[in-house]
């Protein structure tokens, strides 16, 4: 593959007037290859806090901005609108909450292009900013929130089963299909795995760095976590299997506490396997967070590790369990339920 003469870059946003210049400062210092050009289009979900002025203002900057329309609001919606408005022979997914390296777009083409593969990107690394945050990002790397995913490996470079972001050229989308619109959460790994099940590969790469903020709270961080494990049944309704086995562990072991935990009144034994259950999650949870934060420079974070990683692993299971009761049981179509956006401090009202 060629070094493409025009990259289109995709970013889904809605109501990012907080973050919106901080991303567009990171993009305008991008180092391209000389003969490579940057459109930029901006698929804003109605935002009415001042996003879209705020891009406005920098619509005659290098690369020039475009924004394009997503009444959906949702993700895959807007990141579908992007790319059927892209001109370019490669597209690139950037997000509005991460910091990129200077050369993040030139290291994406360059696995493109020495990998083969049809979908790239960079290890997923959260770092955060408060207190609160930067304890969130610790246990985001762990194998006990992240179940051993590679993708969370910030020094694996390889195949494997999904990527953060991504970079694709363009006839990939008309091989494998766009996102999946009825999708909130979940439309990248969904595409990902259409993509492997259709013979296509995904490649990762430590030389495309870049680092996702994530959620400033525990309530925010169970909302989004709740969003992914509702989700994620929906996508193996859609394909019959889970991207990976590690996302059935949350929700098994959840719908065993509340089995046991219903039967205890009649059963001693179910009473004991509940008592077991919680000490060995709590042992389990204790020691992983000790191991976390066994140095001088995090020991800060050792109180507040657990009920992190309870955030990660109940909002996963419970929301995987509601998926199945939803998408598996009742049948029910993908609307409504578990959509609103999890970065503002708006009450959680499941619908």
């Amino acid at each position: 593959m060629q070094l493409p003469k025009l990259v289109s870059v995709i970013v889904p946003c809605r109501n990012e007037a907080d973050h919106i210049d901080r991303f567009l400062d990171c993009l305008f210092r991008q180092k391209l290859p000389a003969e490579t050009a940057l459109e930029v289009l901006l698929a804003d979900g109605s935002s009415d806090d001042g996003t879209r002025e705020r891009i406005a203002r920098r619509r005659h900057a290098s690369p020039p901005l475009r924004i394009i329309d997503n009444p959906g609001r949702i993700v895959s919606a807007g990141l579908n609108a992007a790319i059927r408005e892209a001109r370019g022979e490669v597209i690139l997914r950037m997000d509005v909450h991460s910091i990129y390296a200077r050369d993040y777009i030139a290291e994406c083409l360059r696995a493109l292009r020495e990998s083969g593969a049809d979908n790239v990107g960079g290890p997923w690394i959260a770092a955060g900013s408060s207190y609160l945050s930067k304890a969130i990002s610790l246990a985001f790397a762990t194998r006990f929130v992240s179940g051993g995913g590679r993708a969370h490996d910030p020094l694996y470079e390889g195949y494997l089963d999904t990527v953060y972001l991504g970079c694709w050229r363009r006839e990939v989308f008309d091989k494998y299909g766009l996102f999946d619109e009825e999708l909130v959460r979940s439309q990248d790994n969904e595409l990902n795995l259409r993509i492997q099940r259709g013979g296509g590969t995904i490649w990762q790469t430590p030389r495309i760095r870049s680092r996702y903020t994530p959620r400033p709270s525990l309530r925010q961080l169970f909302r989004q976590y709740v969003q992914y494990g509702y989700w994620k049944v929906r996508v193996i309704r859609k394909h019959k299997i889970p991207a990976s086995p590690r996302q059935l562990v949350p929700g098994g072991f959840l719908a065993c506490l509340l089995l046991l935990a219903a039967a205890s009144p009649f059963s001693e034994r179910a009473w004991q396997l509940l008592l077991g259950l919680v000490v060995l999650y709590s042992a389990m949870s204790l020691a992983c967070s000790v191991a976390l934060c066994g140095n001088s420079s995090r020991w800060r974070y050792l109180p507040v590790m657990p009920a992190v990683f309870a955030a990660y692993h109940f909002g996963f299971g419970y929301g995987f369990l509601q998926g199945i009761a939803d998408f598996i049981v009742r049948r029910k179509a993908a609307r409504g339920r578990f959509t609103a956006l999890t970065r503002t401090p708006t009450a959680f009202h499941p619908k």
